[in-house]
């Protein structure tokens, strides 16, 4: 049976397969890396490397020996302790450390014996590889998963030799650099893999890890390397031909026509010059013909890697910063000199369209400097793709993911196919002396014009001979697709009110950066009105670029020049009561955040029945940034969760609890992760963190419904505990030390003042009880004092124009 044969499915994994903990062979960035991610997920992870071959000076002088443990662990336990450096953070959290365990591969073989997965990413070598695998072999315990992060050497050949139960359950995990943040894993089968060992990795990659899983066959370089490369070559391939400059080139393939800001040349050098000659020559090394020429590397790139000009890590590559400046690399001088960029008229037009599909056809068909370069780069790449469909993936659908996911395309090659039109372009390809690839062919006999096809709102592709369902695992809610299905219940230009099914309704956020105004605040209302009355719960959730960058600040700031306080008094009323309408409501709500979640955005999760997070959120009160203070209940529903998250029955230190809300909003701190979140009481014990930001809105739906069966009742309305005078004088003392040490400014001061008497519950004794109420009062003045201060206005003015906080 060809590896490639195996079909993703997206049913439940079987239970045969568990795993509970792992093993991770080789430490260098990638294995740590997926040490990190298993970690993150709470898997304990063995890390193995080699045992060094000599002592450095200081081990010498403490007076080590290489039978030392600390000297034969020292590359693992170095590449541990090296993931709280690194940027961005591997790590959720830093607590996750100690789920890692360092060791060697000559004293510590024998552990694998008690892992339920073994992740081999040592060197790229066969021999090597073949030559460890013998170990394992010898080691493992029947049924222990072993896999291989290769990024492009044969899986058979890795298999070969091996006993039958090691070959059984062995395959290819390709994840993609830095594993936390980048979503593709490939699978990738040799012949001899069990199908229930594909099936159970699939599973697990999308469902525990947390991936966009694709099935790949065992071809060099397998799926998103083999033609993200390629059309990496293309480009430089290009560029000297037609006398493009580098900075021109990045101007135009980044996301302009939906791909990373990075582009081509700031990728590579990101990526380095040195691993992307490795990734190249893999490919190289195993084919021939017009293919194999395009995979080979100009002159001008390995002049670059013998001067050491490797990128980012070597400082210096296709870019170099010198000073403030970055300098774009001329490859015919080998001098730097400042980045230039494309502008021709195809631009501004493709900037007028709506949708990437309408703005990369418009590009690609243009007839200047734009249009050449794109299209030369563009069409090849596409032919490219539909040569290899059959050869590294069994249908498209596989290929477009592996491109989205693992190169961050917005479209993937078959997508783009359909945006500018597959008989348009294919027209022009034969005028160019092209040959219609047989998958194709087979399309445009069909009469077909898309590779892609909406039937009865569920997306169909065509897989060379008719349109097939496109697989969907049944967590992963597309919003815009289910609307067109299912409708609304009611919307207005700020949100919707969606029916998910099993009386779980959904309010979705689609104003401008899903920023917080009346429309949505409206929306709040009557959904939990419409709840109460006719669901068993609601979920606050939605599918954009981040989940709420907080209030209209615009129309905030509008109002305050306007000297319209009685508005303003009216609107920040308003958004507390629906904060409070959240809190209190006889149903569920679930909120689900994600991405940048901040102000407004962490207003709305704070009340929430249940916060069910993605691991990606950054969330935080901001407000200080912009001269304010939260005004929707952020102050008290923080200092209220921090309370909540205390064990009953010991004495509480209520100034304790005040100071680090204090701090947490008068710092603007922002989580790195949903678990550090945890870790700054956003979220408490029993609320969740979702893995798969795919699956994030079908899990909260999970938990509303959950809650509702197990008999939810609403909060009880209850006094608030505050500090009082001492707690708000105590609160000052560090503000008033930073701003005497010039760390804040005196506006910033005043800040911290108005903070502190809102979070200290005003003029009252230390343990006071407060009315809620009574302590919203307090933020709401708090708030409207410091709208209409010149300095809160300016700051405000900065934030909308620059997009940073002004120091003033």
């Amino acid at each position: 049976m060809n590896g490639g044969s195996f079909k993703k499915t997206r049913e439940a994994s079987h239970v045969a397969y568990q795993i509970k903990k792992a093993a991770v062979l080789g430490s260098g960035v990638m294995g740590s890396g997926i040490a990190a991610h298993l970690a993150n997920i709470g898997i304990p992870v063995l890390l193995l490397d080699i045992v060094p071959g000599k002592l450095t000076e200081q081990e010498e002088a403490q007076g080590l020996t290489l039978e030392s443990s600390q000297v034969r662990n020292k590359i693992a336990t170095g590449a541990i302790q090296n993931l709280l450096k690194q940027k961005p953070a591997p790590l959720t959290t830093k607590s996750n450390l100690s789920l890692i365990e360092a060791g060697n591969f000559e004293d510590d073989l024998e552990k694998l014996k008690d892992v339920d997965w073994i992740i081999e990413v040592i060197v790229e070598r066969l021999d090597v590889k073949k030559g460890l695998y013998e170990k394992i072999d010898a080691v493992r315990k029947p049924g222990t998963i072993i896999s291989s992060n290769t990024s492009g050497i044969s899986i058979e050949a890795m298999a070969e030799g091996r006993s039958e139960d090691f070959q059984k359950h062995f395959l290819g995990t390709h994840f993609f650099n830095p594993p936390r943040y980048l979503k593709l894993l490939e699978v990738i089968p040799a012949s001899t893999t069990a199908p229930e060992v594909v099936e159970f990795m699939t599973s697990f990659g999308e469902d525990r890890l947390g991936k966009g899983v694709v099935i790949a066959k065992d071809t060099p370089n397998f799926i998103a390397n083999r033609i993200g490369t390629y059309g990496l070559l293309i480009t430089l391939r290009e560029m000297e031909k037609r006398g493009y400059s580098i900075g021109e080139v990045d101007s135009v393939t980044g996301t302009l026509i939906g791909r990373p800001k990075s582009a081509t040349f700031r990728t590579l050098d990101v990526v380095g010059l040195d691993t992307f000659m490795h990734v190249a020559k893999n490919v190289y090394d195993k084919t021939v013909g017009e293919e194999q020429k395009v995979f080979k590397l100009p002159p001008f790139m390995k002049k670059m890697i013998d001067n050491g000009w490797i990128g980012a890590k070597a400082k210096q590559g296709f870019y170099s910063k010198q000073g403030k400046d970055i300098l774009e690399l001329d490859t015919e001088t080998f001098e730097y000199g400042p980045a230039k960029k494309l502008k021709t008229p195809s631009i501004e037009m493709a900037k007028q369209q709506k949708g990437l599909a309408n703005k990369v056809k418009t590009l690609v068909y243009a007839n200047d400097r734009t249009g050449e370069i794109l299209w030369n780069i563009i069409a090849p790449t596409l032919l490219y793709s539909a040569e290899l469909h059959g050869e590294i993936a069994d249908d498209i659908v596989a290929i477009d993911n592996a491109m989205k996911w693992g190169f961050g395309w917005q479209q993937g090659p078959f997508e783009i196919w359909d945006a500018i039109g597959v008989a348009k372009s294919m027209e022009k390809m034969k005028e160019e002396g092209a040959t219609v690839p047989a998958f194709v062919q087979r399309l445009l006999d069909k009469g077909y014009e898309t590779f892609y096809s909406e039937q009865d709102g569920d997306l169909h592709f065509f897989d060379g001979e008719d349109y097939k369902l496109v697989p969907v695992n049944e967590k992963a809610i597309n919003l815009k697709r289910y609307k067109k299905k299912h409708g609304v219940i009611k919307k207005n230009s700020g949100a919707s009110l969606i029916d998910l099914g099993d009386g779980v309704a959904l309010l979705e956020f689609h104003s401008q950066s899903n920023s917080i105004g009346p429309d949505i605040i409206q929306m709040i209302n009557y959904a939990v009105d419409e709840v109460e009355k006719n669901y068993k719960g609601l979920v606050i959730g939605n599918q954009g670029k981040n989940f709420c960058v907080g209030a209209n600040l615009g129309m905030i700031l509008m109002e305050a020049q306007d000297d319209n306080i009685f508005e303003l008094d009216f609107i920040i009323r308003s958004f507390q009561n629906a904060m409070m309408k959240i809190k209190y409501s006889t149903k569920p709500v679930v909120a689900a955040p994600f991405g940048m979640t901040l102000g407004g955005g962490a207003e709305v999760c704070l009340p929430a029945a249940h916060i069910q997070a993605s691991m990606e959120t950054y969330i935080g009160l901001v407000e200080v940034g912009v001269g304010l203070i939260p005004g929707g209940g952020g102050n008290v529903n923080l200092y209220t969760k921090h309370l909540k998250g205390l064990p009953k029955g010991v004495h509480i230190d209520y100034q304790f609890v005040a100071n680090k809300v204090f701090e947490s909003i008068a710092m603007a701190k922002v989580s790195t992760s949903g678990e550090e979140a945890r870790d700054n009481n956003f979220l408490d014990f029993a609320d969740g963190v979702s893995v798969n930001g795919d699956h994030l809105i079908y899990d909260a739906k999970q938990v509303a419904l959950a809650l509702y069966e197990n008999g939810y009742k609403a909060p009880k309305h209850e006094k608030i505990p505050v500090t009082g005078d001492s707690g708000y004088a105590t609160m000052l003392l560090g503000a008033e030390g930073m701003f005497l040490s010039g760390f804040i400014s005196e506006h910033d001061l005043k800040i911290a003042k108005k903070l502190a008497f809102v979070l200290a519950g005003g003029k009252v004794p230390y343990g006071t009880l407060v009315d809620e109420q009574y302590m919203l009062d307090l933020e709401r003045e708090a708030f409207l004092s410091l709208v209409a201060e010149p300095k809160s206005q300016q700051r405000m003015q900065h934030m909308l124009v620059k997009g940073k906080p002004l120091r003033n």
